[in-house]
C-alpha cells in the first residue's frame, strides 16, 4: 500500500514579485510542497491561491512562511508570525538595525530562518571555506575575492562577497583587513588582508570567486549563478526545514547540515 505524505504548506509573503512568481512557480511543480495563500499589496488573479493584500487579513493555516518582500513589510510580517508562531524564512534584504533586534525578539517565540544568501551552492561553499582557509593561510597563500554582477546592481561589493570573507575572516586571526581598491597606494600586498574586487556588467546574475594563491599554486572556489531561481529553490528547502521546528534562529548552514 502507498501511504501519501502530505504536504507542507506555506505561505507566499510578496507573493506577486519577481522572487514571488518564481517560488510560485517551482513549487507547483514540487510534490513536497504547496503554497496555501499569498500577501501582496498588488492582486490581479493571476495564482492558483488566495491573495491577501494585508497580511493580518490571512486566516488560513500554514507550516511555515517564505518572505521575499521589502523592508518596510517586515515589521506587520514579524508581528503576524509572532501572534501565530508560525516559522518564517526571511529573505528581504535592507533591514534597519530597529528590525534585525526584532528578528531576534521573534525568534524566542517561533522559528526564524535568516541568510545573507539563500543559495544552496554558496551556503555549502561557506561551509568548505571554513576548513579550507586555516589550511591554506597557514601555507602562505593569499586570499582574494572577485564578484561579478549586473549591470543595475547598486551596491558593491555585494552582500555575498563579504559574506564569504566574513566566513574566513572568523575562521583566522582578528589581523586580517579587507581591501577594495589598491590604485591609491604604491606598496606591497600585505600577507593580513582578503581582497575584495567587484564587477558590474550586462545580465550577470552573480559570480564569486575565492581565489588562495600560493608559490606556484593557485586554487579558486567557484559559484556561478544562472538564474534568480538558484535563490528560490534555497528558500524552499529552507521551508521544508524549518516547518515544525521549535522557536529559534536558524541559518543557511542548518539547512545543508
Amino acid at each position: 500500500m502507498v501511504i501519501k505524505m502530505e504536504k507542507i504548506k506555506v505561505i507566499m509573503h510578496g507573493c506577486n514579485g519577481k522572487m514571488g512568481q518564481t517560488i510560485s512557480g517551482l513549487i507547483a511543480a514540487d510534490e513536497e510542497i504547496e503554497i496555501v495563500a499569498g500577501i501582496d499589496a498588488f492582486d490581479d488573479g493571476r495564482n492558483a491561491y488566495p491573495v491577501f493584500t494585508e497580511i493580518g487579513q490571512c486566516d488560513v493555516e500554514a507550516d511555515a512562511l517564505i518572505d521575499f518582500s521589502t523592508a518596510a513589510a517586515v515589521d506587520k510580517l514579524l508581528d503576524y508570525c509572532m501572534e501565530k508562531r508560525l516559522p518564517c524564512v526571511l529573505c528581504t534584504t535592507g533591514l534597519s538595525e530597529a528590525q534585525l533586534v526584532k528578528i531576534k525578539e521573534a525568534s524566542g517565540k517561533t522559528a526564524i530562518l535568516k541568510s545573507a544568501n539563500m543559495s544552496l551552492g554558496i551556503n555549502l561553499l561557506m561551509k568548505l571555506l571554513k576548513e579550507a582557509a586555516p589550511v591554506l593561510d597557514g601555507a602562505g597563500f593569499d586570499i582574494e575575492i572577485v564578484e561579478k554582477h549586473h549591470n543595475q546592481k547598486i551596491d558593491a561589493p555585494s552582500g555575498t562577497a563579504l559574506a564569504l570573507a566574513d566566513v574566513m575572516k572568523d575562521e583566522l586571526d582578528d589581523g586580517y583587513d579587507y581591501v577594495y581598491d589598491r590604485s591609491t597606494k604604491r606598496e606591497k600586498r600585505s600577507r593580513k588582508e582578503i581582497g575584495i574586487s567587484a564587477v558590474r556588467g550586462g545580465t550577470i546574475v552573480g559570480d564569486h570567486d575565492v581565489i588562495f594563491a600560493g608559490a606556484d599554486e593557485v586554487i579558486t572556489f567557484s559559484h556561478r549563478a544562472y538564474s534568480k531561481a538558484v535563490f528560490g529553490k534555497g528558500a524552499i528547502q529552507a521551508a521544508k526545514f524549518l516547518a515544525g521546528k521549535p522557536a529559534g534562529m536558524y541559518d543557511m548552514s542548518n539547512v545543508i547540515g
